[in-house]
């Protein structure tokens, strides 16, 4: 079999208009996702021997359900990811949306599992200049991206990704059941840091979340609360994290895994069974 040729583009989107002080609490999200799971694999939720390279380790220790939080993300996400790659056999490219300080490229090389090509950007406006008339299999990737957009801007987003591609799937991470009083206060702590979530309606349910993607042109939509995934994983792995620090307020972490979600969807691909990929 003819050695097929890996490309990866790392690209970077700042003009004048998107680097202003509007964007700055945005911007600021990056760092902060990107010290906790610095944190979290530095006492042993995952193992990632990358993000050591981008990430300073932080001297503040974070709290455990953050951790298991981000450990069920990580894990959920690349669970999809993967599965996406062996549907493909690698033939395909994977875009991932606000990639920040994510590893997951050089993880995927070390387990020989790297698509054909894989892009990493860090505002959404670079998928349309630069992947527009590209049809090989795609998987986009948007972990919490979507919700700094109106949800006309994301749904434009989706409806062009649909579009475009023949064959593709997206994953989105994000927040979910956002019109309790626990999300109200997330959005509260959220605006006193300046960020406000501008797509937070679209976040109401799980329901809500797969409507926006069938509306806009996928053919197939699932989606999963973050406690419905973490109740999913493998209990040995459970076992092995909850024993690495004591949690006493398990009503606090089940609260905030059922405010986030992991959703995917899918177009064409039957011949590859892309719709056969759950989690």
């Amino acid at each position: 079999m003819a050695t097929r040729q890996r490309e990866s583009s790392i690209t970077s989107c700042c003009s004048t208009s998107s680097c202003d002080a509007d964007d700055e609490g945005v911007r600021g999200t990056c760092e902060d996702a990107s010290l906790c799971k610095r944190f979290a694999v530095s006492i042993g939720y995952w193992h990632d021997p990358y993000i050591q390279h981008f990430v300073r380790l932080s001297k503040e220790r974070k709290a455990p359900e953050i951790n298991r939080g981000y450990f069920a993300r990580v894990h959920g996400v690349s669970q999809l990811i993967k599965a996406f790659l062996r549907k493909t056999e690698c033939h395909c490219q994977i875009v991932n949306l606000g990639a920040g300080m994510d590893t997951t490229f050089w993880r995927l090389k070390d387990e020989d599992l790297l698509p054909s090509k894989y892009f990493e950007v860090d505002f959404p406006m670079i998928v349309t200049r630069k992947l527009h008339s590209i049809k090989l299999p795609t998987l986009l990737i948007a972990e919490c991206v979507l919700v700094y957009m109106t949800p006309e801007q994301s749904a434009n987003l989706l409806k062009w990704a649909a579009n475009s591609f023949e064959t593709a799937m997206f994953i989105n991470y994000e927040q979910v059941n956002m019109g309790d009083r626990f999300g109200q206060i997330m959005i509260e702590n959220l605006r006193r840091r300046q960020c406000d979530l501008a797509g937070v309606e679209t976040c109401k349910s799980l329901e809500s979340q797969k409507e926006r993607l069938l509306s806009n042109g996928w053919e197939t939509a699932s989606a999963v609360d973050m406690m419905e995934l973490y109740n999913r994983l493998p209990r040995t792995e459970v076992s092995r994290i909850e024993s690495l620090e004591f949690l006493d307020e398990m009503e606090l972490l089940e609260q905030l895994m059922r405010h986030y979600c992991l959703c995917w969807a899918t177009k064409g691909g039957n011949e590859l069974g892309l719709k056969e990929i759950t989690y």
